[in-house]
């Protein structure tokens, strides 16, 4: 990782003085110990007209592995070798973050104890920095660092393959910002915003992080219009911290509205009358719908095909109406964290005898999964190439056939929704596609009819009417459980507890929509 802080001067006031004012002598080329590398100082050019500093970072990928324990999005992913081989060393993030702060810790809190007021004057400054992820696209970058002062924000796309342009651009911007900041404040903007824009940090976000942030974005995150985006990215999405740290900043603006001390502002809110609900995360809610139609089908003996590493077998676990619960993926490593989740190294014996994981492929039958009250698919086939899905179709309807197949995919059409996630980009890198609903339900009555299976719908999440819900879930019924006299399927509303029928002789479906109980045609 690369980044460099350029200034000029004259003779009067030399651009050599960056080497005061950030406590690093401009003749030698330092090196500094990081928890996942080596940061080098050095200065390229160091005269009394331009003067640059450069933090080069070498990142250790073994250290990243074994001390970061894959946490963030530029952790380990799901192959062995993509631990070690990935773009943590080259792009801008929390690493770089992180040895700014602890390289540049004095110059970070503008003290100078030789030049404090040139510590406490705005420098004309150039930072670059070379490969930075923007998970958001150049437009964010420029609404991140545009209202803080800066003359020039330059964030120019990243070629996804020079020898090959018409591939387009990578998710990568080379950043170049401009203008006139005191040091102190150009670096806290970058140690706030590197590890935002990359959507990821490499160690877990403690309750302390609310006052790092807080404590860098002095003076700047409280008014800038988009501290809702920052604070949630910068601590990782943890609704309860992420709201501690929104309640103190708005005290930190009316402070700074009304020309008091924060201390002086009166805006405590009393936790007894406090009825604001904490969000429940998505993958939360897509469990508990998952639940609640398994419990709605009565089954006992389930298959959690493609777990993962086991956050549904968990929550099955809880639940002892579940008798047998079978987890199953391709991937050794998200069982082995599965195992590690569920410890089950140091479960009761009753207990562990409810629950398996085994290694297998959803692209080929497998007799150990047949005979099953039910199998749920969740965010699952959307991982799959196209023209694999027809193999899993069959492994799971056609071979294994359980009584009851659960099914849950993201909506696209939802995808207008998320803030962060740039126009005509999918949810996840690894997916393969997304449907809309017209799609997902086209696809789920033609399974049903050539498997004999019929099929109902449930929206998880909020359903908005425009775009629908951001998960959509397939609930499938096995023809041989129909009712006798009218060879209809019926199935429960997992959210209301009322039926659905299907007519897979027609290969026709209907649901109960759950708030009118009309039913609607697919």
């Amino acid at each position: 990782m690369f980044l460099t802080i350029s200034t000029t001067g004259n003779p009067e006031r030399p651009a050599t003085d960056l080497g005061f004012l950030l406590h690093k002598h401009p003749e030698r080329a330092q090196t500094f110990s990081t928890s996942h590398g080596t940061a080098h100082v050095l200065y390229p050019e160091a005269s009394p007209e331009r003067c640059t500093a450069a933090l080069l970072l070498e990142v250790d990928p073994v250290a990243l592995v074994r001390r970061g324990k894959g946490k963030g999005r530029g952790g380990a992913p799901d192959s062995a070798l993509a631990q070690y081989v990935n773009d943590r060393p080259y792009a801008a993030s929390s690493l770089l973050a992180v040895a700014l702060a602890k390289v540049f810790k004095t110059a970070l809190h503008g003290v100078c104890q030789a030049m404090p007021e040139r510590a406490a004057a705005p420098l004309p400054l150039r930072v670059e920095v070379p490969a930075l992820p923007a998970r958001g696209g150049a437009d964010l970058v420029r609404a991140l660092f545009g209202p803080l002062g800066w003359d020039t924000v330059e964030a120019e796309p990243v070629a996804l393959d020079g020898q090959f342009p018409e591939w387009g651009a990578s998710r990568y911007v080379r950043l170049v910002l401009e203008g006139e900041l005191r040091l102190a404040d150009a670096l806290n903007h970058l140690y706030v915003l590197l590890p935002v824009l990359d959507d990821a940090k490499h160690y877990w976000v403690a309750p302390d992080e609310v006052d790092k942030l807080l404590r860098a974005g002095d003076g700047w995150l409280a008014g800038h219009p988009e501290r809702q985006l920052i604070t949630a990215r910068y601590l990782s999405r943890r609704w309860g911290l992420a709201r501690a740290a929104t309640e103190r900043l708005e005290l930190v603006r009316l402070a700074e509205a009304e020309g008091l001390d924060v201390d002086d502002v009166d805006n405590a809110v009393d936790e007894s009358t406090d009825t604001e609900e904490r969000p429940v995360p998505l993958a939360e809610q897509r469990r508990e719908a998952i639940l609640a139609a398994l419990t709605a089908a009565e089954a006992s003996r389930v298959l959690d095909l493609g777990c993962g590493q086991g956050q549904l077998v968990q929550a099955l676990l809880k639940d002892t109406r579940f008798t047998e619960i079978v987890g199953v993926d391709v991937s050794v490593r998200a069982l082995t964290v599965a195992a590690r989740r569920l410890r089950l190294d140091r479960m009761g014996e009753r207990q562990a005898a409810r629950v398996k994981l085994i290694q297998g492929s959803l692209a080929y039958t497998d007799k150990r999964l047949t005979g099953y009250d039910a199998a749920v698919l969740s965010e699952v086939v959307e991982h799959l190439d196209l023209p694999r899905l027809p193999a899993l179709e069959y492994a799971v309807f056609g071979s294994a056939r359980p009584r009851t197949v659960l099914v849950t995919t993201p909506n696209v059409e939802y995808n207008v929704r998320w803030e962060s996630l740039p126009a005509g980009h999918v949810r996840h890198r690894d997916h393969r596609f997304e449907w809309t609903r017209k799609e997902f339900r086209g696809w789920a009555a033609s399974v049903a009819e050539r498997y004999g299976y019929g099929v109902g719908f449930t929206p998880v999440g909020p359903d908005d009417p425009e775009v629908g819900p951001p998960t959509q879930m397939a609930v499938f019924t096995r023809a041989q459980d129909q009712e006798p006299a009218t060879g209809k399927t019926r199935t429960a509303d997992p959210a209301t507890g009322r039926t659905r029928t299907a007519a897979p002789a027609t290969g026709k479906t209907r649901t109960a929509d759950p708030t009118t109980a009309k039913e609607e045609q697919a």
